[in-house]
């Protein structure tokens, strides 16, 4: 079954070549809106199986991977900067203190889909004003859930995690490939659409 990567994420896309898998890409256009007082794990999975149903429709035959991605500070999700002042904002929060990420993801096949949320734990050491300008000036917050990348320019800032790296990153390799490795769907034990 021809399997169907539903995000435009380098990062998530590199993260499966990685692992092996053959996959296309398809970028789902889905309104990720986030409900007032949602839980964050309900919320990244509500997103990834809306992401995941969008790319269905398209493509009905095909195993459809999907995921989304939150940074939770005490108890408030931080998304996407929306400009360089929202990144600062968000950089000097987390400065110092520990947070949670979390990644929802979405396998559909058929009728049958499987949902799971992963959280990782995340330490960030205590940045200065000047660190935080000169990582904003590379323009690499602007595309990523609490204004960082684990894997690249914010690697110096975080002092250690406990849990899934490849989580933090923006897709949990080790719970996706246990999902894929359910198939068809029927070792799920999920819900079926209908």
């Amino acid at each position: 079954m021809r399997l169907i990567l539903a995000s435009s994420s380098p990062r998530r896309q590199d993260l499966l070549r990685a692992a092996g898998f053959s996959f296309e890409v398809i970028s789902p256009d889905v309104d990720e809106y986030l409900f007032p007082y949602e839980d964050p794990q309900d919320a990244v999975m509500r997103l990834a199986e809306l992401k995941a149903l969008a790319v269905h429709t398209q493509e009905p035959d095909a195993m459809i991977l999907a995921a989304d991605t939150a940074v939770v500070l005490d108890g408030e999700m931080l998304g996407k900067p929306e400009d360089e002042e929202d990144a600062r904002w968000m950089l000097t929060s987390l400065s110092g203190r520990d947070h949670e990420v979390i990644t929802g993801f979405a396998l559909l096949t058929g009728e049958a889909l499987h949902r799971e949320a992963v959280l990782t734990r995340v330490w960030f050491r205590e940045l200065s004003d000047a660190e935080i300008d000169a990582y904003i000036a590379t323009g690499e917050p602007m595309d990523k859930a609490g204004a960082y990348g684990i894997q690249s320019g914010a690697a110096h800032m975080v002092r250690s995690i406990e849990g899934s790296y490849t989580n933090v990153v923006g897709l949990p390799m080790a719970e996706v490939v246990d999902a894929l490795a359910g198939g068809s769907g029927e070792e799920w034990g999920d819900e079926v659409l209908g």
